[in-house]
């Protein structure tokens, strides 16, 4: 390699990367801090001994990310309420960020369920589902046998699928039916917002203990449907929504006096919506303030 290819070569693969240890870590500053720590390793490597920069490169990435995730697996046991990731927003909502290569699985709601894996078994499932590495590099990645990796990744699937069913909804359908909740919840229309709920939906909020949210979510049509009518009751035109790409889905911001309140995410099937997750936590919001 010259000088400069180094350099090209990490930049080129920069949105891998980050997309693998966001992923792995669900705060956008820790996936950076990673990739800082990569950059300054492949600095220092023998570049012309590599046979392949990009498994050099996810190779440490994903080491970086299995330590640094250990690490923060510690402080979310301690964590006031559920945790979820911090949302990755673009403002046009029929524009998927690149930087995440949103080809891959990035939504809030597969992020969330990666939170019951533990680090080397999220690392293995990720490599595999959303970037399609084959059993025997991902062994080679996590210094694991390939017998090892495929049995790990095996039961991060099933685990996963046991949590909650997952639903494959063209990207369009899923816009309209954000908008339709959005118009019914703005509208404070309590029979439009109990139509477009499921029966078992949930409402998961991130407050973080530094604004309010229902510790273990809140379940069910009828209380769901009632907390966003209550909202619509209290706050009346004080509240505004915008459309925005949420994790490389549509999702809403909700602003209140003007002010970021929250950033919301739907999972549907279709022709319900069976959850909805809201950010709150006024950290996890803070760049989405600066940029917004």
């Amino acid at each position: 390699m010259s000088d400069t290819q180094p350099d090209e070569t990490f930049e080129r693969l920069r949105p891998r990367l980050f997309g693998i240890a966001y992923r792995m870590l669900g705060i956008r500053a820790d996936a950076e801090d990673v990739l800082q720590d990569a950059w300054l390793r492949w600095r220092e490597a023998d570049h012309g001994s590599l046979q392949s920069p990009e498994a050099w490169l996810v190779t440490v990435v994903t080491r970086l990310a299995i330590d640094k995730l250990r690490a923060a697996k510690t402080q979310r046991e301690i964590y006031v309420g559920d945790w979820l990731p911090e949302p990755i927003v673009e403002w046009d909502v029929d524009t998927p960020e690149a930087i995440v290569e949103r080809a891959g699985e990035l939504s809030i709601a597969f992020l969330h369920m990666l939170e019951r894996l533990g680090a080397e078994e999220r690392a293995a499932f990720l490599l595999r589902q959303a970037f399609d590495y084959d059993y025997g590099e991902i062994a080679h990645m996590l210094g694991k046998s390939e017998a090892a990796v495929r049995q790990t990744i095996h039961r991060a699937g099933e685990r996963l699928r046991l949590e909650r069913p997952r639903f494959e909804v063209p990207r369009d359908e899923h816009k309209r039916m954000l908008e339709r909740f959005i118009s019914a919840a703005g509208s404070g229309d309590r029979n439009a917002i109990r139509a477009l709920l499921a029966d078992e939906v949930e409402a998961i909020g991130d407050g973080g203990g530094k604004v309010n949210s229902v510790a273990g979510g809140m379940h069910g049509a009828e209380r769901v449907t009632n907390l966003y009518w209550a909202q619509h009751l209290r706050l009346g035109p004080r509240v505004t929504y915008k459309l925005a790409t949420i994790n490389g889905e549509p999702g809403f911001l909700r602003y209140i006096d003007g002010q970021l309140e929250s950033a919301q995410a739907i999972a549907t099937d279709g022709e319900r919506i069976v959850a909805i997750y809201v950010v709150r936590n006024p950290d996890k919001l803070a760049r989405i303030e600066k940029t917004g």
